[in-house]
């Protein structure tokens, strides 16, 4: 008999294929707002890197506050040498200033008026006299403020060829997924110093004195150089011995001036810095507008920072922004709009609010600037390319606070700080319509090559 068909077992031809497994889903990566610390060298780099700027604000608020008393009444090297090694040496050199400082500070009334040093007072005299309208009874005829000046100048240099160092060199800690998450805290870190080192400052100032906050610097770089040493050196790709100094140089500015979203955000910070800047009249301010004293200075110097650490902290913790460089544009517009009501404000408490948010805001652009950077540069440019960008911001800072010296010699510091944040709003009327494309930048955690 025919056996019934046991039309319960039946496949088609299409069931009797091999079967394919289906694709697991996957569940969405989380975002991991620590994920650079995951990385041992980079936490290393990072504490010495906050001992360092917490340092060197320190000395900043103290060489202010002196030198105002006392007078009223390297970016191709990075790619050629080890990022490591100039990071070293340039601790040594920058400590070594700083007990300098320290000794000058403190043995001051004994440095004898020579020839070279009453020469160097009087040219600091004319240039005050040529420039300075408002305050008449400043003076130079301490022996001691053209060494501060010398030993600031060789500091400074130290400093130059370090941080050039520093911004090529965490970069290769770690990954490149991670980059930006590096970027935000590297960001961070500086803020936490900017915070620490100014408000302790003032109250060293106040009640120690100057000598001991510049051995305190002298201190913070000694313990970078420790934290700095054991790290590994990296896979660093370096640009090829026979090429010239200069020919690597103008490689550098070429790659800048031909990525046109590098362009338009150098150019964004550059004249954002150079117009908009307040900290060098903050002293200014602090005595004769709210009369706070080198405390309030202190407090007006950290302000700034503390508004950026807690930005910072809060961009490391969301999810990548998605709209960058909209985000960009309006945050160096209310710099700007920040900078205006500080020049206005004859209220400390008021003062103090507004620098939170110049803070703030500068917090996002600067991550965001860095990461473009970075993720746009290879490696073996970063060194250069880096210098170009710190030879743009530096010279800026600078020059900020030259152009904010003069014309508030001029005109008043209160119309020089309102009118740096005019013409901040402008700069950033004219990137957005000069560069389009930076209006467009996405997700920093994407591919921006």
């Amino acid at each position: 008999m025919p056996q019934p068909i046991d039309t319960g077992s039946y496949q088609s031809p299409e069931e009797r294929r091999p079967a394919v497994p289906l694709p697991i889903e996957r569940k969405p990566r989380l975002h991991d707002p620590y994920a650079a610390f995951r990385f041992g060298d980079f936490a290393l780099f990072t504490a010495g890197n906050l001992l360092s700027i917490t340092g060197r604000l320190m000395l900043a608020v103290a060489v202010e506050w002196e030198i105002y008393a006392r007078t009223l009444p390297a970016g191709h090297l990075a790619d050629r040498v080890s990022r490591k090694r100039i990071i070293l040496v340039s601790q040594i050199f920058s400590g070594l200033a700083s007990v300098a400082l320290a000794i000058v500070s403190w043995k001051h009334l004994a440095i004898p008026s020579i020839a070279p040093l009453r020469g160097a007072n009087g040219t600091l005299a004319a240039i005050a006299r040529l420039f300075e309208r408002h305050h008449p009874v400043f003076h130079f005829d301490d022996p001691s403020v053209p060494l501060i000046y010398l030993l600031l100048l060789i500091g400074a240099s130290a400093r130059t060829f370090s941080w050039a160092a520093r911004t090529a060199f965490f970069p290769t800690l770690v990954s490149r997924d991670a980059f930006s998450n590096a970027v935000t805290w590297n960001n961070s870190i500086f803020q936490i110093g900017s915070v620490v080192g100014p408000a302790v400052s003032g109250l060293l100032v106040a009640f120690v004195g100057f000598p001991f906050v510049y051995l305190l610097d002298a201190l913070c770089a000694s313990l970078f150089f420790l934290l700095v040493l054991p790290i590994r050196r990296s896979a660093q790709k370096r640009e090829q011995t026979g090429v010239s100094t200069w020919k690597s140089l103008i490689a550098g500015v070429r790659f800048v001036f031909r990525r046109k979203v590098i362009l338009a955000t150098i150019t964004l910070d550059l004249f954002a810095v150079l117009l908009g800047g307040a900290t060098a009249l903050m002293p200014i301010f602090a005595d004769q507008i709210l009369h706070v004293g080198p405390v309030g200075l202190g407090w007006m110097r950290a302000m700034p920072a503390i508004g950026a650490f807690g930005t910072a902290l809060a961009v490391a913790h969301l999810p990548p922004m998605k709209q960058a460089g909209k985000t960009l544009l309006w945050c160096v517009s209310g710099f700007g709009i920040a900078t205006i009501i500080f020049g206005l404000s004859k209220a400390f408490w008021l003062s103090l609010g507004v620098l939170f948010f110049v803070g703030a805001f500068d917090s996002v652009s600067v991550i965001i600037r860095g990461s473009i950077v970075q993720l746009i540069t290879p490696d073996e440019m970063r060194g250069r390319v880096s210098s170009v960008n710190n030879i743009f911001i530096g010279t800026s800072n600078e020059f900020g606070a030259l152009e904010s010296g003069l014309t508030a010699a001029l005109f008043g510091p209160v119309v020089s700080v309102v009118a740096g944040g005019i013409g901040t709003i402008l700069v950033v009327l004219g990137v957005a319509f000069r560069w389009p494309e930076t209006r467009k930048i996405g997700a920093l955690d994407r591919n921006l090559r």
